[in-house]
Parts: structure tokens; C-alpha cells; sequence
């Protein structure tokens, strides 16, 4: 499975953890998340493309890091 790095700048607390947690689970089920608050990174295993658009749908603007 690919990993592929988001920095999210709207990600700063908790409750956006838990959301953006929950948009990933809900269409990318066995999905590894790692997320960094003091970063603004989410790390998935997965389809890149898939948990862009969760993310978007869950109210966040995603930029691939390189």
C-alpha cells in the first residue's frame, strides 16, 4: 500500500483530529492514519485520492507534502 503525506494548515486541534480520523475510516477502512497537530501532517496508507476527497468533504484543504 502507498503512504502519502497531507499537510492540512485548517487542522489545529483535537476535534479536527477526530474528524478527519473518522472522514479517512468511513471510505479507507483499513487505513493507517498518523497525525501530527504540530505540524499541520496527516500521514494515510492507501488510496491518495480517496482520502483527498474525504478530507475536502469533511470541511479541510489538503496539500500533498512532497
Amino acid at each position: 500500500m502507498s503512504t502519502t503525506t497531507f499537510l492540512i494548515p485548517d487542522m489545529t486541534c483535537g476535534h479536527c483530529e477526530k474528524t478527519l480520523r473518522g472522514a479517512i475510516s468511513d471510505v479507507l477502512p483499513d487505513a493507517a492514519v498518523n497525525i501530527d497537530l504540530s505540524t499541520h501532517r496527516l500521514t494515510v496508507t492507501g488510496d491518495a485520492a480517496t482520502a483527498e476527497e474525504a478530507i475536502r468533504e469533511a470541511g479541510y484543504t489538503p496539500e500533498r507534502a512532497g
